[in-house]
């Protein structure tokens, strides 16, 4: 099949590529000219803008979006569909919140066109791996596109799970336990890093040990190993942790259900815990403490408070 790509960073690019050695015929197109060039090296169809995309393409048209979620998808689709024909499809493969899917599919089938939106896991290695993928809209639309999600996928590794909107929904909520599974092995390693009794614990040796037959083992953990191996102390890395907007979502989604998800939102208010260089209600703490118990706080120098120390 042939399809349109937009979008070629480290998802795009890749999935360019994958598709590509399954046979797939790709037009690439993104705002860095190097990074189609790039595509173009690997055997796609280069375009240089939305336009030469959309000329390339042989009706009925297929168009995956891989951009940041938000204005961006908005704005690209307002520019392609004036250049597109009734029953072209338009894929969203980004983290876009579920809700701005419903309505994106609203306003294109009251265009004409067809909408698919894939909720996309796999990273940087779902070109050797392949990608999870989660897909929403009509059934016959994702029949008619199924050999591509079947190139991009490992085996069983997608499925249609229901209307516009569900699968940008599912992946929310896989974003979400990923948070809580990510907080948990952190927690972990740090109890086990911290332990006085066992100052000489290996860190990167316990995660191969648990790796191979333990109930907690898992791809995330293996990546654990890896960076581990790399770095033994991670000291070349800050313990400033961003996070995309899907596990709001999914924080969100839970309070809108009356769902208690505890796990999940503490793991969010961890991460932005992580970007602060001390905490005021650490400090409210201290004071109240002091105040109510005599306890003995520690006081900033001038120097440290000018550093931010």
């Amino acid at each position: 099949m042939q399809l349109g790509m937009i979008g070629l960073g480290r998802m795009g690019g890749n999935m360019t590529i994958r598709l590509i050695q399954r046979g797939h015929s790709v037009v690439a197109y993104d705002r860095s000219r190097e990074a189609v060039d790039a595509s173009a090296r690997e055997g796609a169809t280069p375009a240089y803008s939305l336009e030469e995309l959309v000329q390339k393409l042989e009706p009925p048209r297929g168009v995956w979006l891989m951009v940041p979620a938000g204005d961006p998808v908005d704005q690209t689709i307002e520019t392609l569909t004036p250049m597109m024909s009734s029953g072209d499809t338009i894929f969203d493969g980004g983290n876009s919140r579920w809700t701005d899917s419903i309505r994106r599919a609203r306003q294109l089938e009251n265009q004409g066109f067809q909408w698919l939106d894939v909720g996309t896991s796999g990273g940087i290695w779902g070109l050797k791996v392949g990608y999870s993928m989660m897909i929403g809209g009509k059934p016959e639309t994702f029949q008619h596109w199924e050999p591509i999600f079947e190139a991009l996928a490992p085996e069983q590794g997608y499925g249609h799970v229901g209307p516009a909107g569900s699968g940008h929904f599912v992946k929310m909520v896989h974003n979400g336990v990923e948070y809580g599974m990510m907080q948990a092995y952190g927690e972990g390693f740090e109890i086990l890093k911290g332990a006085t009794d066992y100052p000489e614990l290996d860190l990167t040796q316990i995660c191969g040990i648990w790796n191979h037959g333990s109930v907690v083992r898992s791809w995330l953990l293996e990546l654990a190993e890896d960076a581990l191996r790399k770095d033994p102390n991670l000291e070349s890395i800050r313990g400033y942790v961003q996070d995309s907007g899907e596990g709001r979502w999914t924080v969100e989604a839970a309070i809108n259900s009356s769902v208690p998800a505890p796990t999940i939102a503490l793991s969010l208010f961890q991460r932005f815990s992580s970007r602060q260089e001390e905490s005021f209600a650490a400090k409210v703490l201290a004071a109240l403490r002091n105040e109510f118990g005599g306890h003995a706080v520690v006081r900033e120098t001038a120097g440290s408070a000018a550093k931010g120390e």
